[in-house]
């Protein structure tokens, strides 16, 4: 069954931005799919199975910004 959760991720400014965060992302184990949107400062990860909130924090972080929080999980 596929999960989606968006974050809040603060220091997106670009289209640059939201590519490295998609990058990082896209390598957590579980991921099949990832939206940025830079002007709400959000981020959509879809996965095949639950992926752990510190994982994708990690991910943001090893790519230069922060998870604000979790809005919210289908």
């Amino acid at each position: 069954m596929a999960e989606e959760s968006t974050y809040t991720v603060t220091g997106m400014t670009c289209g640059h931005c939201a590519q490295a965060v998609r990058d990082e992302l896209e390598q957590v184990d579980g991921v099949t799919g990832v939206s940025v949107e830079v002007a709400t400062g959000t981020v959509t990860v879809r996965s095949d199975q639950p992926v752990p909130a510190e994982r994708v924090r990690a991910a943001v972080e090893e790519a230069g910004y922060e998870v604000g929080g979790q809005q919210a999980a289908v």
